[in-house]
This record gives structure tokens, sequence and C-alpha cells, in this order.
């Protein structure tokens, strides 16, 4: 399995990259999972729904699931902050690659989404992890690198710039167990 990071600030487009390479992973026959960081509040379950009352009743976890999808919601009892190696170890291990979108502190290579238009910061100067920079505007990086600079608007060069360069993101699971 292969995991790579997504990390930039909100509204720098992180989500809609994640969401055109899908396809383009897809297209080159590759099973693809997606690690999300959500706000603390997130919820995808619906009130009254059976599985929301178990949830209230006190379950610590629910596990919904019919021939087409599986659901899994666990319950903390106290605020728990999970590393995206916790999360991906509960990944169906059949996959080809992992896309983590936020945890941008973590030790995980990434690629950096940054947009100048946004006016936020680059990550790329402090940050050792990133391993390429996704961006609209390469001319107005507000400093220059040797990392490779990626279209953001091409997510299929994108998806072949990370499978050509997949022996860098292999996610070693024993590592983080």
């Amino acid at each position: 399995m292969k995991a790579v990071g997504f990390a930039g600030f909100s509204g720098s487009g992180k989500t809609t990259l994640v969401e055109r390479l899908i396809p383009a992973f897809k297209l080159r026959g590759l099973r693809v999972s997606v690690v999300k960081h959500a706000h603390h509040d997130f919820d995808i379950d619906h009130v009254g729904k059976d599985t929301w009352r178990h949830r209230e009743a006190g379950a610590f976890e629910v596990v919904a699931a019919s021939d087409r999808r599986l659901a899994l919601m666990r319950e903390f009892e106290r605020p728990a902050e999970l590393s995206v190696h916790h999360l991906i170890a509960e990944l169906y291990p059949g996959v080809d690659w992992v896309l983590v979108e936020g945890f941008k502190s973590s030790d995980l290579l990434k690629v950096e989404v940054w947009r100048a238009d946004a006016g936020k910061p680059a990550r790329y100067p402090e940050d050792d992890f990133i391993a390429a920079i996704a961006t609209d505007t390469p001319d107005r990086l507000p400093e220059p690198t040797v990392r490779p600079v990626l279209d953001l608007n091409d997510p299929d060069a994108v998806a072949q710039w990370l499978v050509d360069n997949g022996g860098r993101f292999e996610y070693e699971t024993e590592r983080y167990a």
C-alpha cells in the first residue's frame, strides 16, 4: 500500500484535488481509500435512525453493513486525538493507495496544495515531509524550491507523478503498529 497526504489551508483545493485524483487512479486499475481529518462534531448518522439510537443508548461501536457498504462508528468517552497511522490501520488491507486529506503536521509524505490567491503562507519551506507542491500559480511560489511543482488543475498529471514515484510513498504498516 502507498499513502500520500494532501496538506494546505482551508479553501486551497485539497478536497477538489483528492476528489479528482480518485477516478484518475481508478482508470489506472488502482483501488483507492481516503482518510479525511474532520472537525470534532462531524456526524455521518441521522437522528432517529437505528444506528443513531444505538449510539445514543451508549454503544461504543456500531457497524452498519449491507451488500454494498459498511460503516463503522465509534464513540469515544473522552476526546481522542488519533494519528493518521491509527486511521490507516483501520483500512482494508487490499488497497493500492491511501489519499490522506488534512493531518498537515503528520510524518506522512505530503503534497502541499497552495494557491497564491488564498493569501496563506506556504508550508514547504519548513516541512520536510512535503514531497511536492500542487499549485495553480507556480510563478508566485513564495520561495524557490527543488521539490516538484505540479499543476493543481491537472489531476491526471498529479496522479501520474504519484504513480511514477510510488516507491517514495510505500507505507510500512509494521513501522506504525
